[in-house]
């Protein structure tokens, strides 16, 4: 029991790992990447989440319960990226992944395909002026940034294998969100592309984490996906300035 544990999330606590992701330029381009997506593919989780809270009857509530939220969220992903990590090597498993994540967008270019709405109304239950209530709030706000991010953890476990850069990746995607959430919907208002690179993005992925299987055996190295990804980024800008100017 304890050697798996020891397995699962030793990497998280060898120094000399965090040590070559921090001085490595490929590592930060890959974090670079993964932050990128993180913060695209949550935008409607933010704004769920941001619905949420508006429950509550004061804003230090709102924001109190945001910052447990926020913890919440760090302690799923370092739990759930040890296992996935374990996981991810297993070929059967990166099947089910690849599967999963290109059936994500081909749903989004092509509408109808699983639709449901994800917007699921909050249940209120109780006084909103009591403690219990807050607590119910903040159970359902995890509950629902758990099934948000099973998504982009899956993404990033695809591009890299190892538990420090998904982390990293996966902890700074979830603050920029959290600190910057009007910035990041305003940026997605004004280039609508983006969303639609991001689903590129995850088709990619599905497709590389389904190359990377025995029978197949293509690696793609996750340095080329981090500097396909700031040539996606570069390449929308531009598309979005042609659409504009028309």
């Amino acid at each position: 029991m304890f050697s798996l544990i020891e397995q699962l999330y030793g990497p998280f606590f060898d120094l000399n790992n965090w040590k070559t992701v921090i001085t490595s330029g490929n590592d930060w381009l890959i974090i670079f990447s993964l932050v990128i997506l993180e913060c695209v593919m949550s935008v409607d989780n933010v704004i769920v989440l941001a619905t949420q809270t508006q429950v509550l009857p004061t804003k230090k509530l709102q924001e109190e319960s945001l910052f447990y939220g926020l913890w919440g969220a760090y302690l799923f992903r370092f739990l759930v990226i040890g296992v996935g990590v374990y996981l991810i090597h297993f070929w059967e498993i990166k099947v089910i992944g690849a599967v999963y994540l290109i059936y994500l967008a081909v749903k989004y270019f092509l509408p109808g395909v699983g639709k449901q709405n994800s917007k699921r109304p909050i249940k209120e239950k109780g006084n909103p002026n009591s403690r219990k209530f807050f607590w119910w709030i903040v159970f359902q706000i995890e509950m629902m940034d758990i099934l948000f991010s099973v998504d982009s953890v899956l993404a990033s476990l695809a591009v890299s294998s190892n538990p420090v850069v998904v982390l990293i990746g996966g902890m700074v995607g979830i603050l920029a969100m959290r600190g910057i959430a009007e910035f990041v919907m305003l940026l997605m208002k004004k280039v609508p592309e983006l969303k639609t690179m991001a689903y590129v993005l995850v088709f990619v992925i599905g497709v590389k984490l389904l190359l990377s299987i025995p029978a197949i055996d293509i690696e793609i190295p996750s340095a080329l996906f981090g500097v396909f990804v700031v040539l996606a980024i570069i390449v929308t800008i531009i598309i979005h300035f042609i659409r504009k100017k028309r």
